[in-house]
């Protein structure tokens, strides 16, 4: 399969690599979709960098960053999580999601991020790890509206002063980003879609509706239209039924707006 390259509609990646080259860590702010690991992906890929990535839940430990003790054959040994791995290494480290961590392991990430970037392995020999020179941090959040996230504490946001808001891009911008997923010739379908994506959105963003479409869902549209799917019908499998998990009201008021678009 064709690998598929971010389409840098706001110019991000040159914000990246200025905060590279300066040596400071990036946040990057945005809802769910709308391309924010694809385009530290293809900054890494730009750069050459080897890029380690760590998805944050509820369920993430400190182990997972730092490291474990493990016995072997009777001999105790220290299995290096990803945190301590990526500062020994200087690589990109990615850490998604971050305001979904716990409050414990963001006590052990602000003290490997703060200006001496070092962390004591207290979990094993005690030994101090202090990152490359040319270790990188990215870092991304989902706005609070968005279920398990949490506000960060202001020292871990002190850690990030580079700021990247990362919002859907354009009409015309979300079809050229869509256009490199689908083979047919669909434009004017598509916009329909783009044009009901953002209704969507913007009617969650006021908090009239619980949902709000990403940009995966306005790709699988297309992708649907190219395996012969109606319009309407394809709205409806990929825009209407999930708002059925707020109940028949928010179902139908949504049904209501994709049947004016597309018709009964």
């Amino acid at each position: 399969m064709e690998e598929i390259q971010y389409i840098d509609w706001n110019n991000s990646i040159q914000i990246l690599k200025k905060a590279y080259e300066a040596n400071l860590f990036v946040l990057i702010i945005g809802p769910k979709g709308t391309g924010k690991t694809s385009l530290v992906r293809d900054f890494a890929k730009s750069m050459n960098i080897e890029l380690e990535s760590i998805n944050f839940s509820l369920r993430t430990r400190e182990s997972h960053l730092i490291g474990t003790k493990t016995l072997t054959d009777g001999t105790v040994n220290f299995d290096e999580g990803l945190l301590v791995k990526s500062m020994k290494k200087g690589d990109m480290l990615y850490l998604d999601e971050i305001n979904s961590a716990e409050a414990d392991v963001l006590l052990r990430l602000d003290e490997a991020l703060d200006d001496r970037r070092q962390i004591v392995l207290k979990e094993s020999t005690g030994e101090v790890i202090k990152a490359k020179e040319k270790w990188f941090v990215i870092a991304t959040i989902n706005p609070l509206t968005h279920t398990g996230t949490k506000e960060l504490p202001p020292q871990i946001l002190s850690r990030f002063p580079v700021r990247i808001r990362l919002e859907y891009p354009p009409e015309e911008m979300e079809l050229e980003i869509i256009k490199k997923h689908v083979s047919g010739e669909h434009d004017s379908e598509i916009i329909q879609a783009i044009k009901l994506a953002n209704t969507l959105r913007q009617a969650a963003a006021v908090e009239e509706l619980f949902y709000s479409p990403s940009l995966r869902e306005t790709i699988a549209f297309g992708k649907l239209l190219d395996k012969d799917m109606s319009p309407k019908e394809a709205a409806k499998y990929v825009f209407g039924n999930v708002y059925t998990q707020w109940g028949d009201i928010e179902y139908q008021k949504v049904n209501d707006i994709i049947t004016s678009m597309f018709g009964n």
